[in-house]
């Protein structure tokens, strides 16, 4: 097994005090665990924040990554400025063998995030799209629960249709191409994989990438999975 790859991760973050080191910690261990990778980088981009996300973030990072600061208030835009960062930093790297990983402030990845993505890339696939779970120690989880399955359609082979900021991945060659993450505040994850389809390039949606994402139902974008939550639940508990 040949460690083939430089590994971005790149991170938004808005007011994440509250998860964001072990969001870092649960990263740093997915790239320990990535064979694949010869090198790994991890890039916060800690977005309008007036608490202490990016002093905490630089905190667990360490010497495994950076934290940038802006005030964009978009999601879009802040995933396109921490990618912009990760490429500075393998700017000697051939972007062919460069891969851009995903994630959300607000969420943990297992410790094969990585490997699993890295694997469908040295199979030929230019983007790969996970799934999502929920923490379970919210309130609200069981219900939640309940309701997010019966709605969060996933076939029997192991595929399906989600995409997720939380769980994407790309290689660097496909993203410059397309003109990366749009600058968009929601669904800019929908944007950047229809404009990877469209434009031809090889992508795989699989079930065996899963992170687990905070069920909380105020979230930090209007329309985002908070919101999505809160809909899924109150149709639920409305009735026919």
């Amino acid at each position: 097994m040949s460690a083939s790859w430089s590994v971005a991760v790149v991170v938004p973050a808005c007011n994440e005090e509250g998860t964001i080191e072990s969001c870092i910690a649960t990263i740093r261990t997915a790239c320990r665990h990535a064979k694949h990778a010869r090198s790994a980088w991890i890039v916060i981009v800690a977005d309008s924040c007036d608490d202490r996300t990016a002093l905490l973030a630089r905190r667990a990072l360490g010497n495994a990554g950076t934290v940038v600061e802006c005030h964009v208030r978009s999601s879009g835009a802040a995933r396109r400025i921490g990618v912009q960062a990760a490429l500075e930093r393998f700017a000697g790297c051939d972007p062919s063998s460069t891969w851009i990983a995903n994630t959300d402030a607000d969420t943990y990845v297992p410790p094969d995030w990585l490997a699993v993505q890295l694997r469908y890339a040295e199979q030929g696939y230019s983007g790969v799209a996970g799934i999502v779970g929920f923490d379970a120690r919210s309130a609200a989880a069981p219900e939640l629960r309940r309701v997010f399955e019966a709605t969060y359609f996933l076939p029997t082979d192991g595929s399906h249709e989600h995409v997720h900021g939380a769980n994407v991945g790309v290689r660097a060659d496909a993203y410059i191409a397309v003109d990366g993450w749009s600058s968009l505040a929601l669904a800019e994850d929908h944007c950047l994989w229809e404009r990877l389809r469209h434009a031809g390039w090889r992508l795989r949606s699989s079930t065996r990438s899963v992170v687990v994402t905070s069920a909380r139902l105020q979230g930090r974008a209007r329309g985002g999975f908070a919101d999505t939550l809160r809909a899924r639940l109150a149709a639920a508990n409305a009735g026919p």
